[in-house]
């Protein structure tokens, strides 16, 4: 396969950072497919001929279901507000698409298990969009866990916090209700955290939740008056593994002062990693070894030798960014369609995080195992 069509639905936050992605992956790594930027859609019809010009697409449309039946589109990327990904995907997958849809996978269980049934049937190839997980220094940390350099794993905690709905007189938007958007501070950035748990640790087999709303109604944008807000500022959770190690989470979007701090910390009997999203070319690593007295935390700058960071700069401390971490996720996806090989999330590995959420939304201080 030489090329590939990209149809791209949503041109927002994520839809110019999958346009990015798809623009750059061949000239970074030379190895796969050739994307072909063919049709993008939004609506107005106005604003999709816009930005697809602006996006280097070779054509628009304000209608998703004429882009996901197109002979010229091989991949559906989805970049829609949450709502939309189950009948968008769904639709492209039976029309023969392979998809790549952003997380979360969709506003219930019901319909991302329905997203994975229709996966499966069509034969195609499905991926997440957790382009955390992409990051050299996290698949480093996984290297050296996997190579035993902080011995037995003992204890995973994991935080992530923004600080984008701390004021409380931040407008109403889709974000605070269910029927929009789903889960608030869990299905929007807790689930990027449980993605980077399961790669580290291994499948998450029980739960203990609580999830709060601080800010209970935001005022309308239109009329001032307060509106009320329907999910979670903020969620924690005693997780268990199925390895039998224990694990703390929690997410906040009202945590002023912080403005994209994913943070984790895997500890080990020999050691421990240590990350923060505010510093993604940093690793920290701890080893219990050598004398006491010169012990301590060693940071990890990544570069060259921490692939695929040469892709990008042949020099260390040069430093690679977000849209990046989506370059090597199209790569990715773009290999694994090549060889008609599973992509990593797939639709049926992405579920069990989607499982997670919902079950720490739905615990209430109740153990519920998965």
């Amino acid at each position: 396969m030489s090329d590939i069509g990209i149809g791209l639905i949503g041109t927002g936050f994520m839809g110019k950072c999958h346009a990015l992605a798809y623009g750059a992956v061949k000239a970074v790594f030379g190895d796969v497919p050739t994307p072909r930027l063919e049709l993008l859609c939004d609506t107005p019809s106005g604003k999709a001929s816009a930005m697809a010009d602006q996006f280097g697409f070779a054509r628009s449309t304000d209608d998703w279901r004429a882009l996901v039946t197109d002979p010229a589109i091989d991949v559906v990327c989805i970049t829609t507000p949450n709502k939309l990904h189950a009948a968008i995907a769904i639709a492209a997958l039976e029309a023969g698409k392979h998809v790549h849809c952003e997380k979360p996978m969709a506003l219930t269980l019901d319909e991302a298990r329905a997203m994975t049934e229709a996966a499966e049937k069509s034969g195609r190839r499905t991926m997440v969009g957790y382009n955390y997980i992409r990051n050299p220094a996290y698949q480093h940390a996984r290297r050296l866990i996997g190579e035993g350099a902080i011995g037995r794993l003992i204890h995973f905690r994991g935080f992530v916090d923004e600080d984008y709905q701390a004021d409380p007189d931040l407008p109403w938007t889709w974000r605070a209700t269910k029927a929009e958007a789903g889960l608030g501070a869990l299905g929007d950035m807790g689930c990027h955290m449980l993605s980077m748990a399961i790669g580290l640790m291994g499948p998450i087999s029980s739960v203990i939740g609580d999830i709060r709303t601080v800010h209970e109604t935001r005022p309308s944008p239109e009329s001032g008056e307060r509106r009320p807000v329907e999910n979670d500022d903020i969620a924690s959770a005693i997780l268990t593994f199925a390895g039998g190690q224990q694990g703390l989470f929690s997410t906040s979007r009202s945590a002023w002062g912080r403005k994209n701090s994913m943070i984790f910390e895997v500890h080990g009997t020999q050691g421990m990693i240590r990350f923060d999203q505010e510093r993604m070319n940093e690793l920290h690593l701890f080893q219990n070894n050598g004398p006491a007295a010169e012990q301590g935390f060693r940071t990890i700058l990544t570069g060259p030798s921490h692939p695929p960071y040469g892709n990008f700069t042949p020099a260390p401390g040069h430093q690679l960014g977000f849209n990046d971490l989506k370059t090597i996720e199209a790569a990715e996806f773009l290999r694994a369609i090549a060889a008609s090989t599973e992509a990593w999330p797939s639709f049926r590995e992405a579920l069990a995080i989607e499982e997670a959420i919902h079950a720490i939304a739905a615990s209430n201080g109740r153990r519920i195992d998965l």
